[in-house]
């Protein structure tokens, strides 16, 4: 739980420092027993006031845009590494006077970039992202292999050799898993590219490794990646960003309104689709604290967001008590792949942000959005 709830101010999201390093303890052990390099896959957590926290533990930052690698040179450091479906030629122009690292998804776009590249008078590492066309991904939305997927180039059309200029090869399949499917789709892209190996200098196996979860086998992490490494002689890049900030945040909500529609219905103050998206996307139904399933506790509930959308939901619950109007209510892990996707749909507003520690008891507000941030990204 976290400290002190009652004087936050809702909505809000709170993300505890301590438990934040002791996840970073864990990947650093990663790194020290693996010999690989973990970088932040700035997609699924980008709160940069704990920047200085994180990168006392971890080399550098991967982005997916020009926006997130500007943020990785600017409040992070380190190395930055992109690797995007796409990018502009604008885009492109700016990225090589700072990034260390660009992944090209298609051999197209490595044509098409390669002469600007080369035009750098920086030392860039240029690399391919593979599609082994292999993935236990259970969610069709999140699973980077399945039929007819645009990302990754499949690797029976890259023919004998890679084009001259590439140095490093680029694969993600993972998503929520553990190192026994890092394995097994290793064991894949060894068949299916290893005739590659000897052309490059590193290869970077993607996010979705959710090493940071209790009952994942950092063990056989390790050993899988050091396995590879004094087979292959080759660095090794792991790119989480879930893994980063897994157990580390939550999001306080009020209740606004409690009405009646062949059930109770509470209103928050929160919302699915505005400050929680992957709720509706993924989809799945957050814990709560002291809620259980329907049925579970006296008091039933459906609790529903701010917006006017009619599928802002977000789950059924039931609680030993009944709720009361201007009750908060905790959602666990809303550290990750909430805050990077927030939006103002219906000029609700961001909620703010707290770092809190566990260990001291300390609380702060970091970050309070206003009308501004609303009005500013329209015209």
């Amino acid at each position: 739980m976290i400290p002190d709830i009652g004087s936050l101010e809702t909505p809000c999201f709170v993300v505890d420092e301590a438990r934040l390093g002791k996840n970073l303890q864990l990947l650093s052990r990663v790194q020290a027993e693996s010999g690989a390099k973990i970088i932040i896959a700035l997609k699924g957590f980008a709160m940069f006031s704990v920047f200085p926290q994180i990168r006392r533990h971890l080399p550098g930052a991967t982005a997916s845009s020009l926006d997130e690698a500007l943020l990785a040179r600017d409040e992070f450091g380190g190395e930055v590494h992109l690797c995007a479906p796409a990018y502009s030629d604008a885009d492109m122009a700016e990225l090589i006077t700072f990034a260390n690292h660009i992944v090209f998804n298609s051999l197209g776009q490595w044509e098409r970039h390669r002469a600007t590249v080369a035009a750098s008078d920086r030392k860039i590492e240029c690399g391919l992202r593979i599609n082994p066309g292999y993935s236990e991904v259970e969610t069709e939305i999140y699973n980077p292999c399945a039929p007819g997927s645009r990302l990754g180039i499949p690797v029976d059309q890259l023919g004998g050799s890679l084009p001259e200029g590439i140095t490093g090869l680029h694969f993600h399949t993972l998503c929520e898993q553990n190192s026994d499917t890092l394995e097994r789709t290793l064991e894949v892209v060894v068949k299916t590219a290893g005739r590659f190996f000897p052309q490059i200098r590193w290869i970077n196996f993607g996010g979705g490794h959710h090493s940071t979860r209790p009952d994942y086998d950092v063990d056989r992490l390790c050993r899988v990646v050091t396995e590879f490494r004094k087979c292959h002689d080759l660095e090794v890049y792991l790119e989480p960003g879930e893994a980063i900030a897994l157990n580390t945040g939550f999001l306080v909500s009020s209740v606004m309104d409690i009405v009646h529609n062949g059930m109770d219905i509470a209103v928050l103050d929160t919302s699915a689709t505005a400050h929680m998206p992957d709720v509706i996307e993924m989809p799945y139904r957050p814990v709560i604290e002291g809620a259980g399933e329907i049925g579970q506790h006296p008091h039933g509930y459906r609790l529903g967001g701010l917006t006017c959308l009619a599928g802002d939901v977000i789950g059924d619950y039931s609680f030993p008590q009944p709720l009361q109007v201007g009750q908060k209510l905790v959602f666990h892990d809303m550290a990750h792949y909430t805050m990077v996707k927030t939006t103002t749909f219906n000029g609700v507003r961001l909620p703010s942000i707290y770092l809190t520690n566990s260990e001291t008891g300390a609380t702060r507000l970091v970050r309070r959005f206003g009308h501004e941030d609303y009005k500013s990204r329209l015209s």
